[in-house]
């Protein structure tokens, strides 16, 4: 069967480290180019993925649509929308990195433009692949943990130190800070796990001297099901909290430490490898109550399922693998975020 031709806008750390490498792993996909005009980003580009052709930029894609089927939204978060625009209205399905726009809005108007062009339109929330969420989704299905009452998730970092570039600029459009960044997964996964939320409260805070975004940031959500999520993303953490705090009337799970596979990826270690994805004994969760707990084997994580997951979409009419109204959905709750640190008070969503 002809490959999927896949055309990636953008090679800094999500187009090198975390598209590319998955795209080139999975069966069905043809990286056939990649834009990028960084001369040191090319030449990594060309190491890489040397049957890619490299474009200097996105109107070089639109030109060549005909011969393409994807694109991969991979640069900075203000191009988001425009790009992913443009790839609808040339008729090329699309998958957009997270966050897929600045505001529900925006992200409503897109998928609403997709759909009337009959284009699928997806969003690379890959941590819905983290071993230790689908080790916890598991114990929820298998009702382990009794009636959850409280979900505690992390995304704790010591960076003390500020770096250069969009994610740490103030401008609205860029959509940087770690509400964005970091709360965009954190949200995805509460909603996947309890369902909509009804409520928000958070606290959106600048720690570090001379920051112009957001790097210590808390958000409460409560669900329609009646769970509570809090949902913490720092920066400025010396030392990080549990990752995953679950609990339930019956026992609790309580998981330190990030998934293994950006480690790995960041290491150049590659999907096929026997033990991608898979965690060492001793950084498994505890389930359990009171002293009664004991070691969870954690499930192999697996982001280049959502690869997999295009290629069916593609291929066969599947679903594709992020419904995009779930993460507008999510991107109502991060409005609501900003709103409620605004103007501190507890928003309702409709």
């Amino acid at each position: 069967m002809t490959a999927i031709r896949v055309a990636l806008l953008g090679y800094g750390l999500a187009g090198a480290v975390f598209h590319a490498p998955l795209i080139a792993a999975v069966d069905g996909l043809e990286l056939a180019a990649i834009v990028t005009r960084d001369d040191e980003r090319r030449s990594r580009a060309r190491r890489d993925h040397p049957g890619a052709a490299l474009l200097d930029s996105p109107r070089e894609v639109w030109e060549r649509a005909g011969d393409l089927d994807l694109v991969v939204v991979a640069a900075p978060n203000r191009v988001h929308v425009p790009l992913a625009r443009a790839a609808i209205e040339a008729r090329l399905a699309v998958v957009v990195d997270k966050p897929l726009a600045a505001s529900a809005e925006e992200g409503r108007s897109l998928v609403r433009d997709a759909r009337e062009q009959g284009v699928m339109l997806t969003v690379f929330q890959n941590r819905r692949w983290d071993g230790d969420f689908l080790t916890l989704r598991g114990l929820l299905q298998e009702d382990a943990l009794g009636q959850v009452a409280r979900f505690e998730s992390r995304f704790e970092r010591w960076r003390p130190e500020l770096s250069a570039g969009w994610r740490e600029s103030g401008e609205a459009e860029d959509a940087g800070g770690l509400l964005y960044d970091l709360g965009s997964h954190l949200v995805d996964q509460a909603l996947c796990l309890f369902g909509p939320a009804v409520h928000v409260n958070a606290e959106v805070d600048i720690r570090r001297s001379g920051a112009q975004t957001d790097d210590d940031t808390f958000v409460a959500l409560t669900h329609e099901s009646g769970v509570r999520s809090h949902l913490w993303m720092s920066a400025v953490a010396a030392q990080p909290g549990p990752r995953f705090r679950v609990l339930g009337s019956r026992a609790a799970y309580v998981k330190y430490g990030l998934d293994v596979q950006e480690e790995s990826m960041r290491a150049g270690r590659k999907p096929d490898d026997a033990l991608w994805g898979r965690e060492p004994e001793d950084r498994w969760g505890l389930l359990g109550a009171g002293t009664q707990a004991r070691r969870i084997p954690t499930a192999p994580g697996g982001y280049q399922r959502f690869y997999e997951g295009v290629v069916l979409a593609l291929r066969e009419s599947a679903p594709p693998p992020v419904d995009a109204d779930e993460v507008v959905a999510e991107l109502e709750v991060l409005d609501a975020a900003r709103e409620s640190a605004r103007e501190r008070r507890v928003i309702r969503l409709a």
